[in-house]
């Protein structure tokens, strides 16, 4: 019987102890042809956006803090750091523009954490491609699942959910590559949850913390399955316990376990996986959506204002306070501000990378249409289940114009295309200073990366 199991039934199993069960289970099963596409995608969006990223001041600065042994690659750098240097590097530049994928109902950004952190643990250990794709499946499916065990509730209590979820789910996919036995995979899960974290002050300035968030997460993951390995024991009641994981990112709430556990192995939720047409936060796109319709309708010049229905659950990071996110001090903070895309859709029709300048979000013209977005709560919204859009114009004449969009393009509603993503991937890498050679390289490692050894080296520089 385990005590203090924050809603878990008396004599139910432990949850690490349930889940390493799940993925020795799983281990034997075949991953099936869309969850493999989906880790494909998954390699070919987090290459792109490291590269997109590598000359940005933030991740000139990961980089310079880790120390050099030449072991690991940092995608599209020529200074080669070690195993944890690099999934911090390569997490924190794959998320670093707020253009990674996401999972509707969490929402969280598991290819950005999980993707750095197999493809450190396979230079280290030297691991197969098949148990690279083994480890992200896994990965990715603890930190989807997980993120539905508490809806909302993580984000409520200022904890960004990659971070904290990102660290168990990393342990959780380095384990499964590595093959470990049950008692070290769920030693790896205890320690994990000790080294979670992540909170959400970055809202308040626009500075960068977020977007270290899933590299800090993927070598996480690595060291703790390293101290596991080595003997460093960890609370297997990690997850349920009195003074577990839940309990501290998201107290009071009531865990369902059957959202974690539950078919884990053999229905793969991550096969669902969005990727991110605009590169701004996850729930803004449906906005953008609307407003690059309207943006066909209506003169910027003739708007008196614009309303858009929302939930109250994104309140408090993408609309407060409504007169910061009208005027964002910055390009970042910018990405989470739907008053802010909202004008800048309307005006440009798009808000892709060169979007989130400084300069953009100082620009007058934007200021001045993002002053007229306000929201209204929708007490009917479905959010966190859908991520929907609605925006309703008044123009000076009294003449009202809306649109809706009701889920996120690039979902499992509306997905993206392979085509779509590999495109995605070429004009980040284009952005990021690599050639068309370089770019076919990675995409053609994409292809056939599970199925024979993993070598990156061809990547650095």
């Amino acid at each position: 019987m385990v005590g203090g199991t924050g809603g878990l039934r008396m004599n139910a199993p432990i949850v690490a102890e349930a889940l390493a069960r799940a993925v020795t289970a799983a281990r034997g099963r075949a991953i099936p042809a869309a969850m493999r596409e989906t880790c494909e995608r998954l390699l070919i969006d987090i290459g792109g956006l490291c590269v997109a990223a590598r000359g940005t001041d933030y991740v000139r600065a990961a980089l310079a803090s880790w120390e050099s042994d030449g072991r690991a690659t940092a995608i599209g750098h020529a200074r080669a750091p070690g195993t944890a240097g690099a999934a911090f590097v390569n997490g924190t530049a794959a998320h670093g523009e707020d253009f990674d994928d996401t999972f509707e109902g969490g929402p969280v950004h598991a290819g950005a954490v999980i993707v750095p952190a197999l493809l450190a643990a396979a230079e280290r250990h030297r691991l197969e491609g098949h148990d690279v794709l083994f480890g992200i499946a896994v990965g990715a499916e603890v930190m989807c699942r997980a993120s539905l065990v508490t809806p909302r509730r993580i984000h409520q209590a200022g904890f960004h959910p990659t971070s904290v979820l990102g660290a168990m789910g990393a342990a959780a996919g380095v384990a499964a590559a590595l093959g470990v036995d049950a008692r070290t995979f769920a030693s790896a899960q205890g320690i994990a949850g000790s080294m979670a974290s992540g909170i959400i002050e970055y809202l308040a300035e626009g500075t960068s913390t977020k977007r270290m968030h899933p590299g800090w997460a993927a070598q996480a993951g690595l060291r703790a399955v390293a101290l596991a390995q080595a003997g460093f024991d960890g609370p297997r009641t990690v997850w349920e316990g009195t003074h577990g994981f839940f309990h501290a990112f998201a107290r009071g709430a009531e865990p369902d376990w059957s959202k974690l556990l539950d078919g884990f192995g053999e229905r793969w939720l991550a096969e669902t996986i969005a990727f991110k047409p605009y590169a701004c936060g996850t729930m803004i796109h449906p906005y953008i959506d609307c407003a690059r319709r309207l943006a066909q309708q209506v003169r910027p010049g003739d708007v008196r204002d614009i309303v858009c229905e929302t939930a109250e659950g994104i309140v408090h990071r993408l609309w407060e306070p409504l007169a910061a996110k009208r005027e964002p001090p910055n390009g970042y903070a910018a990405k989470f501000s739907i008053p802010f895309c909202v004008a800048y859709g309307m005006l440009h029709g798009d808000a892709g990378l060169e979007a989130f300048s400084d300069r953009n979000a100082a620009e007058a013209r934007i200021r001045a249409l993002a002053a007229k977005v306000s929201y209204a709560i929708d007490s009917n919204n479905p959010y966190p289940n859908e991520f929907t859009g609605h925006v309703r114009v008044t123009l000076t004449s009294g003449k009202v114009v809306e649109e809706r969009q009701p889920h996120l393009r690039g979902g499992r509603r509306e997905p993206l295309a392979r085509a779509d993503i590999e495109a995605k991937c070429r004009a980040n890498c284009r952005h990021g200073g690599w050639d068309a050679a370089r770019t076919d390289a990675w995409l053609a490692f994409a292809r056939t990366a599970f199925d024979g050894a993993i070598d990156l080296q061809g990547f650095r520089g």
